[in-house]
């Protein structure tokens, strides 16, 4: 089956159109923001491997059963290769970095994706490369760092190296997805169903050999499963692989700055803590950095003339 390549060069859109897709796109890393809170305060303990098997497998199966459509062609190893970079390698070197490292390191650690990405971007993707979205992706790794690293944070070799290779994973996982587009007549829930199953079947054997299966799940388990498997699985990557294939591949990836700053709100909400001022800061200047980098003044400039 044919694909449709990503254009190296992006349409201009109406502002609301473009406004509406990056609003869409947000809802993702938003999602994903609340995976620590639910994983904490609904899920059984020490199962992180499980709960992202949830999270993946079962839904991901139900889509492709309920679109009927399988893989053609070379979609069968594209298809696996992005589900792993995206999801079933990411969540244990997530989870790693987690275990060996405070969260908010781990956080920051994730937050470098947008540079990684800027860098495949030119190299893979061909782009020209964009010192105002490098810029601004620097600018928001400083600013998550200043929202949810501590004074006593310390740094572990092992989940430095696990933090990183998460951050890589994912950010290959874009590039790939923007790279090889998505195949003529498959719909964004099919492309997801088949990358959503990829990932949990690489998951599936890791879960069993290293953590196995709870010994009681109970009610607020079973929500907090299914809110994974939902908002924070199907729905945010059906519209994060949507938004991928229509926005700069960079500008995207900013969006995920939104993840830790929404975990950190929670933090705020839920338990009680209180902002300081440089947590202030940091937050707004996160936020800055991921709205300014859904524009290009240079592309703009160039347009106009």
């Amino acid at each position: 089956m044919t694909t449709i390549a990503a254009p190296k060069l992006h349409t201009p859109r109406p502002p609301f159109t473009l406004l509406a897709l990056i609003a869409a796109t947000a809802v993702a890393p938003t999602a994903w923001g609340t995976t620590y809170a639910v994983t904490t305060e609904l899920l059984p303990p020490d199962r992180p491997l499980f709960a992202a098997l949830m999270r993946s497998l079962p839904l991901g199966l139900l889509a492709v059963a309920l679109s009927r459509t399988l893989p053609r062609g070379d979609w069968w190893w594209k298809a696996p290769v992005l589900g792993i970079f995206n999801i079933g390698a990411f969540f244990p070197l997530l989870f790693l970095a987690a275990e060996r490292l405070p969260g908010g390191v781990a956080a920051t650690l994730g937050s470098v994706q947008p540079l990684i990405v800027a860098g495949l971007a030119v190299a893979v993707l061909r782009e020209s490369p964009s010192s105002w979205r490098l810029s601004w992706g620097t600018a928001g790794v400083v600013g998550v760092g200043l929202v949810v690293i501590g004074p006593g944070a310390g740094l572990d070799p092992v989940g430095i190296v696990a933090g990183l290779g998460g951050a890589v994973s994912m950010a290959t996982g874009v590039t790939l997805t923007k790279r090889w587009g998505r195949p003529a007549g498959v719909s964004p829930l099919t492309l997801t169903g088949w990358l959503l199953s990829s990932g949990g079947l690489f998951l599936l054997p890791l879960t069993l050999v290293f953590e196995g299966v709870p010994a009681r799940v109970d009610a607020p388990a079973v929500a907090g499963y299914l809110w994974l498997a939902t908002v924070g699985g199907v729905i945010a990557y059906m519209l994060w692989f949507r938004g991928i294939g229509r926005l700069p591949v960079t500008a995207a990836a900013l969006l995920g700055l939104l993840s830790p700053l929404v975990a950190a709100l929670l933090g705020v909400l839920l338990v009680g803590e209180a902002f300081t001022l440089v947590q202030v800061a940091g937050f707004a200047l996160a936020l800055a950095a991921l709205v300014a980098g859904q524009f290009n003044p240079a592309r703009a400039r160039a347009a106009a003339e």
